[in-house]
């Protein structure tokens, strides 16, 4: 029998699969326990158009992703730190801090997606932005003393 996936099902399928599975199993669990419902052909267009849906939605991400990265790529953020007389800075510079550099020239990036080490000195840095799962971009910033 033929059922459509309401919520992910370990070892058979994740949300809105279309799954093959035995009778018994769909009508006495999966489909009372509001885990799958019957494979009519209503639910399995839906289901099918739900994921060409999500496809598209996942592929404008994309290529948003790829529009921004074009941008970050061609950007240097200047980032004024109190530091010592060796160059040292106090404390370190936060992903917090670059996201907030990078909003002041308009472009939006959450501190979530900037992978950095701990910058604790003064000097130009490669950090690398996860914008989306296949998008990274390259970003230069250049940490200044005051």
């Amino acid at each position: 029998m033929k059922v459509v996936l309401l919520k992910d099902l370990k070892g058979k399928g994740k949300k809105g699969d279309i799954i093959e599975i035995s009778t018994g199993y769909a009508q006495n669990y999966l489909i009372p326990q509001g885990i799958a419902k019957p494979g009519t052909s209503s639910n399995l267009n839906e289901a099918n158009q739900a994921k060409e849906a999500q496809a598209y939605h996942n592929e404008q991400n994309r290529l948003k992703a790829v529009e921004l990265k074009n941008t970050l790529e061609k950007t240097q953020v200047t980032i004024k730190v109190k530091c010592g007389t060796t160059g040292k800075v106090f404390g370190s510079v936060t992903n917090k801090e670059i996201s907030e550099a990078l909003s002041q020239q308009g472009l939006e990036v959450d501190k979530k997606k900037i992978e950095t080490d701990t910058i604790k000195t003064v000097g130009l840095f490669d950090i690398k932005v996860r914008l989306h799962p296949t998008v990274v971009a390259n970003l230069k910033v250049d940490i200044v003393a005051e």
